[in-house]
């Protein structure tokens, strides 16, 4: 969250706008829990080795 807000608050100062910083704490906030997801994500049986481990 702190990178992308900062990417869009410095965004912000060069284009004159005042939205961009919230979009990237959004965007930071949502990479974040994607990938919070994917790395305690629990995996599936692989079809090819016949659900055996």
């Amino acid at each position: 969250m702190l990178l992308y807000g900062l990417i869009g608050w410095g965004l912000d100062r060069w284009l004159g706008t005042s939205f961009l910083v919230a979009i990237g704490i959004i965007a930071g906030a949502a990479l974040g829990t994607y990938q919070t997801y994917k790395r305690f994500q629990i995996p599936d049986d692989d079809p090819q080795d016949g659900g055996k481990q």
